[in-house]
């Protein structure tokens, strides 16, 4: 059975001129100090999730993107150092810079970024499997976040640029860099999530140590030259290779004074134990997520359907802020799976440059084994594929047909605790809402749910009982991060800190505070080194 999806990778001559891959990417140069090293040492292949069928055999082969070094400690130690010395204690050009002219540098950054547009597209396309719609939104949408990012920096800069007399106090409190931050983003959203925490702590003027994920480390490739060329020396500096290479002597140096991780908990817990001033070591983590939809019986089942389509399925679940799990209530499970599934049998299964593609093969190559032991253990535990006459189930190497499991139960502990990543999603019934509030409640995870119910009172309890759970709740609607307005957050195990345009801004900074006691003479000093601009902190 699993043999019909491969008809859905293209023979070589199949794939859209445009997208094909003229050249493997050997990517020769690390950018330290401000300044390229040419790279002599040894290199990760990396292959696309994409396989191509063979003209006479239909046999599947992978397909090489290309390759980048696999850095030592020795280009670890270095890049820290550069950044160290970039920032000087706060001394360096970059955080003694005025708010304009670090702004200035970002605007001259977003034009040499929008000028590769087409090549990084491409990259998340073949890297990631991203279809090619998302990877362009997922571009656009990180270079309108880096200018809101500017608009909300202007505003912080205004509203902090006053001198403030409180009780016989003169006092002005700017935002100031931490100092060294190391940046590090998930594969899923490789631009966009690793920016989110990247430019707000170049903006605030903090110098950066920044690690791509294993899998979308190629696209940044093409806009290298844009951070050598729009920042100072030492400012931003990349790592790449293994992260059990490279990060393990800077946090033990314990000259990390930011660490912006998105990713798993598992990983950054072992990080920030290796850190030996665990309280000077400032952390903006987004985590682990197992995000459930509540269907109530007073739900508009079509509106909960379509809602929990996309929560579920987009990019193939492959997204923290993805629907993991979806609980629907006994009397409705019926009717809601028979509609679920039929929608789901409707989705586009493809190459991500096929319009309208939903379900892509997926980016990690151990992943499609993960989800057949989900399967194997639901089955072994009264579970079925409901969905199994429409494919549900099948897979094919980097292929998996989206998958539904009922009735879900807790002694289906991968499918039912973790966070699958995967387009296969399991449903739990139930009569009281006390299931899915006490679900909730002892899960280790509470980014966000999504309610769908038409009943005020119903949606009324549920609010009450898991607004302290989780960081978001969606009435009626599916899970989601944006608009970027809004905080982005979790409590327990699945974030640490808030992420928004302006809460990110607030997050890779702190308070700096100048003061000195309400008298004449003091007062006269302060105007007097403000107006004569002899200090690049009192403005």
């Amino acid at each position: 059975m699993n043999q019909n999806l491969i008809n859905y990778f293209p023979k070589e001559n199949e794939i859209p001129e445009n997208f094909r891959l003229q050249n493997e990417i050997t990517q020769k140069k690390v950018l330290i100090d401000g300044e390229f090293i040419e790279w002599e040492g040894p290199y990760q292949e990396v292959y696309s999730p994409i396989y191509t069928r063979s003209n006479s055999t239909d046999e599947l082969v992978k397909t090489k993107v290309g390759r980048y070094p696999i850095c030592t400690t020795k280009e670890s130690e270095m890049a820290l150092n550069a950044a160290l010395k970039a920032f000087n204690g706060g001394r360096g050009e970059w955080p003694s810079m005025s708010v304009s002219q670090r702004i200035s540098a970002m605007e001259n950054f977003i034009v040499k970024m929008v000028e590769q547009r087409e090549k990084v597209v491409k990259l998340l396309v073949w890297e990631i499997c991203k279809s090619y719609k998302d990877s362009e939104k997922e571009f656009d949408r990180t270079v309108d976040a880096i200018k809101c990012s500017i608009e909300a920096l202007k505003e912080i800069d205004i509203n902090s640029s006053s001198i403030k007399t409180d009780e016989g106090v003169i006092a002005q409190v700017k935002k100031s860099p931490y100092g060294v931050v190391l940046c590090m983003g998930p594969y899923n959203y490789p631009l966009n999530e690793t920016f989110a925490t990247l430019i707000p702590a170049l903006l605030m003027g903090n110098t950066v140590l920044f690690k791509p994920p294993r899998r979308g480390t190629l696209l940044f490739e093409p806009i290298l030259d844009a951070f050598k060329d729009c920042f100072p020396k030492g400012v931003i500096n990349t790592l790449y290779g293994r992260g059990k290479d490279v990060i393990p002597s800077l946090m033990q140096s314990g000259k990390i004074n930011v660490l912006a991780f998105i990713g798993s908990s598992k990983v950054v817990d072992g990080m920030i134990k290796k850190h030996p001033n665990a309280n000077s070591l400032h952390s903006v983590l987004g985590l682990d997520a197992k995000n459930a939809a509540i269907i109530d019986k007073a739900a508009d089942i079509d509106i909960a359907v379509k809602e929990s389509i996309l929560g579920t399925f987009s990019f193939n679940g492959q997204r923290c802020t993805a629907i993991k799990i979806l609980f629907v209530h006994s009397s409705i499970a019926e009717e809601f799976n028979k509609k679920f599934i039929e929608e789901i049998s409707k989705l586009k299964i493809g190459m991500p440059w096929e319009e309208n593609v939903i379900i892509t093969p997926l980016a990690e190559p151990d992943k499609p084994q993960f989800v057949q032991k989900c399967i194997d253990e639901a089955l072994q535990n009264n579970g079925e594929i409901i969905n199994k006459e429409n494919g549900g189930g099948q897979i094919l190497h980097s292929l998996v047909n989206p998958t539904v499991v009922y009735p879900a139960n807790e002694k289906m502990n991968l499918l039912y605790n973790n966070e699958q990543f995967a387009p296969i999603i399991p449903i739990v019934p139930f009569d009281d809402l006390e299931t899915p509030i006490s679900y909730i409640t002892n899960s280790t995870k509470g980014q966000q749910v999504a309610i769908f119910s038409t009943n005020e009172d119903t949606v009324a309890h549920l609010v009450d009982a898991l607004c302290c759970q989780v960081g978001r709740i969606n009435i009626n609607a599916q899970c989601q991060r944006g608009p970027d307005t809004l905080p982005f957050n979790g409590r327990k195990n699945s974030a640490l800190g808030t992420l928004s345009t302006i809460e990110a801004l607030y997050a890779l900074s702190i308070d700096s505070v100048v003061a000195t006691k309400e008298t004449k003479s003091n007062y006269s000093l302060i105007d007097s080194v403000i107006k004569n601009g002899k200090s690049s902190r009192l403005s």
